[in-house]
């Protein structure tokens, strides 16, 4: 008999992917979704703007409400449910109402654990200062936004130089803040190479921000009235009236570890191709779940909403009684930080030197389009390649406007497993005003043909 129930436990990319998917195939399973916040189907990406003032108001970034799943798609989505525990033998989960306190039992035929992250917010003194900090759901980007607009905080200290904390910088600097990033690294954006991560900090610094790399925070300080006033470093003493914390994510994934689910990489629950968990009848979805990485051929944890939405959508087609598998990932990711843009994919050389591989290096500066037109910006692309056989196992690049998504040709010669000298040869387009006769990908490529 055909299951009838899926429950899905999280309603964001990869649930709402996977429910939405499973209706267009299934018009008659019921889906259940119970939702921890207060927004399904949001973009957590757009906090950074939503704060700068870019986006104007935190409704523009809900895709849907429950209402409009419910009357548009008949995905019933029930928000401000926190699911306690799973029971695998009995087929059910545990959830808490947070709107009554209440707890009640749910069965499930199908069960999608689509949890997402949560910040790394470290337990030192003061972490829980008024004015301090993480995202970790839309409502909590809108308490920054109204803290800032209410409060005025004149200066701001973020803690990591990853993706929150740039754009982060961006958007503080944009409202007038005087603003410091602190790093226990040596480098910001420590996903690229110290090489590429040098001209992002030079940027950074001629644009107004104070970095303080190498230092390890200790404790924030407080005032009388419990707000944040002063991060100590180990190194260093920084006035703050506003603290963000993006230090980074771990998987949610201990509901499922509890319930005697195989845990994988990172932390993350660990999954097949199709998205199955070690329970029968159980998927999991997005930042919660593992995925296979094409080029080092092994599993990882990769928190991207890219990622998240086609997990769902494989999660989704398998639910309904389809055959599907997700093919794996290669770490595409990409920021800017004001007029540069900055993105990566494969693996760095910190990452093939882990995996033992024996490579070569490819680093050039050239222009973003035809140098003779004006505004020509400068971008710089690093390749990596396999020493043997010229299997392309890498890139970054760091440049002006149109450098950044440039990466997307490097992600596709890396899932179609090209050699650097297919990237030479392959047909990409040219026009003066967008790029030069030669592409910079492409001299970057030439470079490691022997």
């Amino acid at each position: 008999m055909k299951n009838e129930l899926l429950v899905v436990i999280g309603a964001n990319a990869a649930g709402m992917s996977a429910a939405s998917k499973l209706r267009r195939l299934d018009i008659k399973k019921k889906i259940l979704v119970f939702e921890k916040g207060k927004h399904p189907s949001f973009s957590a990406c757009g906090i950074p703007y939503l704060i700068g003032g870019e986006v104007k108001s935190a409704k523009k970034l809900i895709a849907r409400t429950p209402e409009e799943f419910l009357l548009n798609q008949n995905i019933e989505v029930k928000i401000q449910h926190e699911v306690l525990e799973i029971d695998v033998s009995k087929k059910r989960i545990l959830i808490l109402s947070l709107l009554d306190k209440t707890e009640f039992w749910q069965k499930y035929d199908d069960l999608l654990i689509a949890t997402g992250t949560s910040p790394i917010s470290p337990k030192l003194p003061g972490i829980e200062a008024k004015g301090v900090f993480a995202f970790s759901s839309l409502e909590s980007g809108k308490s920054a936004d109204r803290y800032i607009q209410k409060h005025q905080p004149k200066t701001a200290v973020i803690i990591g130089g990853g993706y929150i904390g740039i754009e982060m910088a961006e958007a503080l600097l944009h409202l007038g803040m005087k603003v410091s990033l602190i790093d226990m690294a040596p480098q910001v954006m420590a996903t690229l190479d110290p090489d590429m991560s040098e001209i992002i900090a030079a940027y950074m610094k001629k644009e107004g921000v104070d970095l303080f790399l190498g230092q390890k925070l200790e404790s924030l300080e407080m005032d009388v009235s419990g707000t944040v006033s002063v991060v100590v470093t180990d190194k260093k003493r920084i006035k703050a009236d506003l603290v963000i914390l993006g230090i980074g994510v771990k998987p949610n994934s201990k509901i499922a570890e509890a319930a005697g689910l195989q845990i994988g990489a990172g932390g993350a629950i660990q999954v097949n191709k199709k998205l199955e968990t070690s329970a029968e009848h159980i998927w999991a979805a997005g930042d919660c779940a593992e995925s296979y990485h094409l080029v080092s051929g092994k599993e990882i944890f990769i928190s991207l909403g890219t990622v998240a939405n086609k997990h769902g959508q494989i999660a989704g087609i398998n639910i309904s009684g389809g055959e599907a598998e997700f093919p794996g990932v290669v770490g595409t990711a990409i920021t800017k930080f004001k007029d540069l843009e900055i993105s990566r994919t494969g693996l760095s050389e910190k990452e093939a030197n882990q995996e033992g591989m024996d490579y070569d290096v490819a680093l050039i500066e050239s222009s973003v389009f035809s140098s003779y037109l004006p505004d020509s910006e400068k971008i710089t692309v690093k390749l990596l390649s396999e020493k043997a056989s010229g299997r392309l196992l890498g890139g970054q690049i760091v440049g002006g406007k149109g450098a950044g998504k440039r990466i997307d040709v490097i992600a596709i010669a890396l899932q179609a497993k090209m050699t650097a000298r297919d990237l030479v040869f392959a047909d990409l387009a040219y026009v003066p005003p967008l790029s030069g006769v030669w592409d910079p990908v492409q001299i970057a490529a030439r470079q490691l043909v022997k």
